[in-house]
């Protein structure tokens, strides 16, 4: 099969978009619902989802009391599936994540008591608080889909979703996430505080102090497993597929793209940077209701996407130059199909 036969256009866009349209009523429902308890945050929200269908993990980094771990556990909620928050702490061990074989005296042998990882939905919330065992048996986990206990290993059951949180304020007693480790996270999405609007309506949602909100589960594992597949089957065009590559490319050598930030650029975005991009524009195709990419699917997800694989040089530090201000500059800068 050729290259041009591969991703010449289907014929079939227009039933594709109308099963695609059906697909993503759960989703829609999802958003809603979780909105109840949620004011604002639509973009960590919507990204969320993407994550839920892309196949890819979530790390959440914002200051304390901005609903981080609100968000992950309403959505949890929302879909009839397990669900399991670990607070990781500096005296967690591997074994509290993953499991561990537990003698039987009344057997003579060894049985397997698996740990919390074996849900389909994982809030690690200030996953940097972590010793670096613990965060790698995670992140080994997230990209193998499988833990070995013992001499036995187990899949983990999909839809198998991490979603990460961490605080960038407090540096005491944490253990950042090494770049290599920060890479198997599909996104990275960065919480700013609500508007002012926003804060008066949280203010009167939540300033009583036994009000709560029940979230209503509106979907089921099965209905993300069937999105998949159509998510899949989304159509990217030549044109996309090539601005895609250009910009995860001008993160590792922009001065090939006019670009005069090699000095600022230490290491640029890994394939599977490019690969993540397009399951992610991809899954914001399906949330709008669409059969095909289109450029601002791209544009809208590559920020997210790329935050977290930009390493910087000392100098673009000692400039206070951030990972945003780069990718936004490249975004600026690629000419757009």
């Amino acid at each position: 099969m050729t290259s041009s036969t591969r991703h010449s256009q289907p014929t079939d866009l227009d039933a594709l978009s109308a099963q695609i349209a059906a697909r993503s009523t759960p989703f829609t429902r999802l958003l809603d619902e979780v909105g109840r308890v949620i004011v604002g945050q639509q973009a960590l929200l919507r990204r969320m989802i993407v994550g839920l269908l892309g196949n890819g993990h979530l790390l959440i980094e914002g200051v304390p009391g901005l609903a981080k771990t609100t968000a992950v556990a309403c959505v949890a909620r929302g879909i009839d599936t397990s669900f399991q928050r670990l607070q990781f702490t500096p005296d967690l061990l591997p074994a509290d994540l993953i499991g561990t074989l537990v003698y039987r005296p009344q057997d003579q042998q060894f049985i397997v008591q698996k740990g919390p990882i074996f849900s389909n939905l994982i809030l690690a919330d200030e996953i940097n608080r972590a010793p670096a065992k613990v965060q790698s048996a995670l992140l080994e986990a997230m990209q193998e889909r499988q833990v070995t206990i013992g001499s036995e290993t187990f899949l983990l059951a999909e839809p198998f979703l991490v979603m990460a949180t961490q605080n960038p304020v407090e540096q005491e007693g944490t253990y950042p996430l090494p770049e290599a480790q920060m890479d198997r996270f599909m996104l990275k999405v960065v919480v700013d505080y609500p508007t002012r609007d926003e804060e008066l309506e949280i203010l009167d949602r939540m300033s009583q102090t036994r009000q709560r909100i029940a979230i209503e589960p509106v979907m089921h594992p099965q209905d993300i497993v069937a999105a998949r597949e159509l998510v899949d089957r989304i159509y990217v065009d030549d044109k996309v597929r090539h601005y895609i590559v250009d910009l995860v490319m001008a993160t590792r050598r922009p001065e090939e793209y006019g670009l005069n930030i090699r000095h600022l650029v230490q290491y640029g975005g890994s394939p599977r940077a490019t690969i993540n991009l397009t399951l992610a524009a991809r899954a914001n195709a399906f949330l709008n209701g669409r059969g095909y990419v289109v450029p601002q699917d791209v544009k809208d997800l590559a920020l997210d996407v790329l935050r977290h694989r930009v390493v910087l040089t000392y100098e673009a530090e000692a400039e206070d130059k951030t990972s945003d201000e780069i990718v936004t500059m490249i975004l600026s800068h690629i000419p757009v199909p």
